[in-house]
């Protein structure tokens, strides 16, 4: 029976709580029948604790573990809380209200032209205020779920195009898109 191991092409349903105090509040579910699959020790989005949880695991098992935020997704650092002067935020002379406003994920790029997403928590009449950290950096999650497909990864799925660089056909070695290569390939 294949396993969990590097290179496997791995599809996942689970759920996702958060805990405090010993209370749980579900924050996001994948399903049967839209899982999270991807190519396992490959996709470097994935945490290494919960990596490191599934690994070994065979079609059919389940899994139930904690993480603390450490673990997860890092504790809350208040340097990635961002205040910006409102203008940056204008469009042909107006503030942008329709996609900037208390909540919205806001893209950004960064000096050295990555970009990254800011939830808004504050405006004012002269500023936009940006929280950069995870959403959920801070909290204890708590993972629940069950192995749904092991297999041998394909040649793509171990070599996925990203599409989106004028004229690339997925080689120039950007992983995630194009943010790495500024909207041409090299």
């Amino acid at each position: 029976m294949e396993t969990i191991k590097f290179g496997k092409y791995v599809s996942l349903a689970y759920e996702i709580f958060v805990v405090d105090g010993g209370k749980e509040t579900s924050v996001f579910k994948f399903s049967q029948s839209k899982p999270d699959s991807f190519v396992y020790g490959m996709d470097q989005t994935m945490i290494d604790a919960f990596m490191k949880h599934i690994e070994g695991k065979a079609q059919g098992d389940t899994f139930d573990f904690t993480l603390t935020p450490e673990e997860a997704f890092g504790d809350r650092k208040q340097e990635l809380v961002m205040t910006f002067d409102k203008k940056m935020f204008e469009h042909d002379g107006e503030f942008d209200s329709d996609n900037v406003y208390e909540g919205a994920a806001v893209p950004m790029r960064t000096e050295q032209g990555m970009i990254v997403t800011g939830r808004v928590t504050a405006i004012t009449a002269t500023e936009v205020t940006l929280d950069f950290n995870h959403p959920l950096a801070g909290e204890t999650i708590h993972y629940v779920g069950q192995v749904l497909l092991v297999r041998d990864a394909t040649p793509s799925e171990l070599n996925p195009k990203h599409g989106g660089c004028e004229g690339c056909s997925g080689s120039c070695g950007h992983e995630g898109g194009c943010e790495g290569c500024n909207g041409s390939c090299d």
